[in-house]
């Protein structure tokens, strides 16, 4: 049985393990090793159960605790070349653990893990698809601009799809943020929208998936409900029912829960 638990999401650090109970990867280390450790205990996985990490880009909620926590357990890294290049400028590569360039499908933890570029102000953004031992697919995409033909073609007839829905448009426009980041936000290489983000669930649901979690959540321009809601009402509007055709959840900012989803 597979299981995606959410560790962080958010602004203030990203970390995923998927897997089983026995063995998995962690999809980012984004905040302190202490407390990636601490929250993979809450969700009742071993840290003998990580088997490596898989970084999706190298900005600091996605690699805060990457050098420190692949150090103290020895786990390999995987990062496309570009992100690679990025962490090594910034001293995340110590020599203390392994990274491998990820440009094709690699089997780790019993799961084939695929990455797949995304549009995303950094040095090369990837997302990741994955394939359970049993046959379940599983896709994240998150901190992506907009939603291009390729990234559709890596979420199409995922089971379960992690996707960003970071913020309201509203809220951000006229909310506090500087000028400059509100249009950085806004770009093609910024941010999904809750609005972008739902109106992609229902072509979703019609070519397999049956679960969605939504991700990286704006704590200043967004909310958990209007993130649910805005989702839940394009569904609804697409003659989909909650419990019947789908699941949706939202990623917590901190799993203190310890909130696994299991399928």
């Amino acid at each position: 049985m597979a299981r995606v638990c959410p560790l962080f999401s958010g602004s203030s650090g990203n970390s995923y393990y998927i897997g089983s109970a026995q063995a998995g990867i962690l999809i980012d280390a984004g905040r302190s090793a202490k407390q990636i450790s601490e929250m993979l205990q809450n969700c009742a996985i071993g840290l003998s159960a990580v088997k490596a990490i898989f970084v999706t880009h190298e900005h600091s909620d996605h690699v805060a605790g990457l050098r420190v926590f692949a150090s103290r357990f020895h786990l390999p890294v995987y990062a496309s070349r570009g992100t690679l290049a990025a962490l090594e400028s910034m001293g995340c590569l110590n020599g203390k653990f392994e990274y491998r360039v990820i440009d094709g499908a690699v089997e780790c933890a019993g799961m084939s893990v695929q990455p797949f570029p995304i549009p995303h102000d950094s040095a090369e953004c990837v997302g990741y698809r994955l394939e359970t031992g049993d046959g379940r697919k599983i896709a994240l995409s998150t901190d992506l601009g907009y939603l291009s033909d390729g990234v559709r073609d890596q979420l199409s007839g995922a089971d379960m799809v992690i996707l960003e829905s970071n913020h309201d448009v509203g809220m951000l426009q006229n909310g506090p943020y500087p000028y400059p980041l509100k249009r950085r936000i806004l770009s093609k290489t910024g941010h999904l929208s809750n609005t972008d983000c739902s109106e992609e669930l229902s072509c979703l649901v019609r070519q397999g998936a049956t679960r969605f979690l939504l991700a990286h959540l704006s704590a200043e321009n967004n909310t958990p409900i209007l993130a649910y809601q805005t989702a839940l009402c394009s569904l609804d509007m697409a003659g989909m029912k909650q419990g019947k055709d789908f699941e949706l959840f939202v990623a917590p900012r901190e799993n203190a829960e310890g909130k696994t989803i299991l399928f």
